[in-house]
């Protein structure tokens, strides 16, 4: 029989605990040699490789790094994943609720992330059964908590980055809030998506599950847009400070930023707010 808890040393070769975000990729993992005293290590790759393998594109960096943040767990408590029972992942979830403290929705989407682990694992018969199938989950209100800008907020923030001395500030708001855009969309924007259809500026966009879609594009967006590329002719539309391409946190953060600048009063600007904010305005604009 194989033992149910081990020393981290055993599943990760005496590297040291570490969190969700520092925890090493899958790419890493798979190319740790399996250990003598571990050899479930192995079947913990293929079990990782076999999940992960089911999924593409953001969704894959989107369950790998959920499905990290479960590993990394399973590592700082010496838990085995194949030896879990039902009540190490009701303990999981608690971990999450209460000394992590996400929302419900993070904790439902990582959770159903490790089911899902766990799912395929009983599908490929290195599991008999699932420990999750049991797990009681939270209860994720059907109707979203989050709330857009005001109209007036709005165009406080499109100010605010209209005026920004980075020109990616006016880009990153036109994109989410007049696009309408999720945030994985606008970072992931090319320069070579940018072109025309029927006469009208379009831009290329891979949303979800790789669907590729043309958003046709209002002047001021096209300006913002412009304005962000510059002379550029290839590469992301939306940098970060160090001339890489933005990510989620550092829209984040230049959001944080902007609404400040823009004296609104919010408890967090994040990028889904925009994207509420534009369905609103649609809306609004509609019915007038």
């Amino acid at each position: 029989m194989m033992p149910r808890r081990v020393r981290h040393s055993q599943l990760h070769g005496d590297r040291e605990p570490a969190q969700c975000q520092d925890m090493m990729t899958f790419t890493d993992l798979a190319s740790v040699p399996s250990h003598p005293l571990a050899p479930f290590t192995g079947r913990l790759r293929l079990a990782v490789a076999a999940c992960l393998a089911r999924f593409t594109g953001i969704s894959r960096n989107r369950t790998e790094s959920d499905l990290r943040c479960y590993l990394a767990w399973c590592a700082e408590h010496g838990l085995d994943p194949l030896a879990a029972h039902r009540p190490d992942l009701e303990l999981y979830i608690r971990w999450m609720q209460e000394t992590r403290r996400f929302k419900l929705s993070t904790v439902s989407r990582r959770f159903s992330v490790t089911a899902g682990f766990y799912r395929t694992c009983v599908l490929d018969s290195i599991l008999e059964h699932s420990p999750a199938e049991h797990v009681r989950r939270p209860s994720v209100p059907a109707e979203s908590p989050t709330l857009g800008f005001t109209h007036l907020q709005f165009e406080a923030l499109l100010t605010a980055a209209r005026d920004s001395a980075n020109p990616r500030d006016f880009a990153l708001v036109a994109l989410l809030g007049l696009l309408g855009l999720r945030i994985f969309e606008a970072t992931s924007a090319d320069i070579a998506g940018l072109g025309e259809e029927h006469g009208h500026r379009v831009l290329r966009v891979c949303g979800k599950g790789t669907k590729v879609v043309l958003v046709p594009l209002p002047p001021a967006a096209g300006r913002a847009i412009d304005r962000a590329v510059a002379a550029r002719v290839r590469g992301p539309i939306l940098l970060n400070t160090r001339g890489a391409r933005m990510d989620r946190h550092a829209a984040t953060r230049r959001l944080h930023r902007l609404a400040g600048t823009a004296g609104i009063q919010v408890t967090s600007a994040h990028p889904h707010m925009l994207r509420h904010t534009h369905g609103t305005t649609m809306q609004f604009r509609r019915w007038r």
